[in-house]
């Protein structure tokens, strides 16, 4: 490949994600940025020329840029929440992001490390030797009455949660159909999942973490005591 080549290849592939603000891994530009070191080398180096950097990670199914950390403090501030200013997102839309990327990302990082599908036997064998699972195929969906239920009085209710839900709907973070609310591109690129993991896990939301796991295993025990004592369920 020509220097002229790869020139153009960084060129295309930066335009087109500036103007669509990500790009699924599988993205023949991507997927040749990702195993090309010299192409990639390229694309970093005009990123960083105008500020910017390349944000990915092998368990988001999507890439997308950012700016670097000397510009951000000057473009943004470097106070607190003025990093969020330029998409202005009101303090209550942060608070209802952080919830869905600690209801959706953490128990899909668990499932992708563990290599395990969420419809798999507790007990599979040999998991880790899978290949890491899609975030799509292993992502949970979030049922919009019951973040309502759950949640609605501390963030606003009804009216400030739909507000805000089509917010971040509309900058990438979640996906919407029906009553179902699913990871968007950008939930688990630009949120940093060393950063927010352990304030969350430690923090605020342990408690509540600690709830939804444990009335998923409450379920998990129901469904497999109706399996063993289901006559249908039972070998001939």
């Amino acid at each position: 490949m020509t220097l002229n080549t790869l020139t153009d290849d960084a060129a295309l592939l930066i335009a087109e994600l500036l103007s669509r603000k990500y790009l699924p891994r599988q993205h023949p530009r991507v997927r040749r940025a990702l195993s090309d070191a010299e192409l990639f080398a390229l694309v970093e180096q005009r990123l960083a020329q105008v500020g910017l950097r390349w944000v990915d990670n092998i368990y988001a199914d999507h890439v997308c840029l950012a700016l670097l950390p000397a510009p951000q403090n000057h473009v943004l501030g470097e106070a607190g929440l003025n990093a969020n200013n330029n998409l202005d997102l009101p303090r209550d839309a942060v608070a209802l992001l952080v919830v869905l990327w600690a209801l959706i990302v953490l128990p899909k990082r668990e499932r992708q490390t563990s290599r395990v599908a969420p419809d798999a036997p507790q007990n599979e064998m040999f998991a880790s030797s899978k290949p890491l699972p899609s975030a799509q195929s292993v992502s949970p969906v979030l049922s919009y009455k019951a973040l309502l239920e759950d949640y609605g009085t501390q963030l606003g209710k009804k009216m400030r949660l739909d507000g805000n839900l089509k917010l971040l709907e509309r900058h990438g973070f979640i996906v919407r159909s029906g009553d179902d609310i699913k990871e968007g591109p950008l939930l688990d690129v630009l949120l940093d999942y060393d950063v927010m993991a352990p304030r969350i896990l430690n923090g605020a939301l342990a408690d509540v973490l600690a709830r939804e796991h444990a009335l998923q295993a409450a379920q998990d025990a129901a469904q497999d005591v109706v399996a063993q004592t289901d006559p249908a369920a039972q070998p001939d």
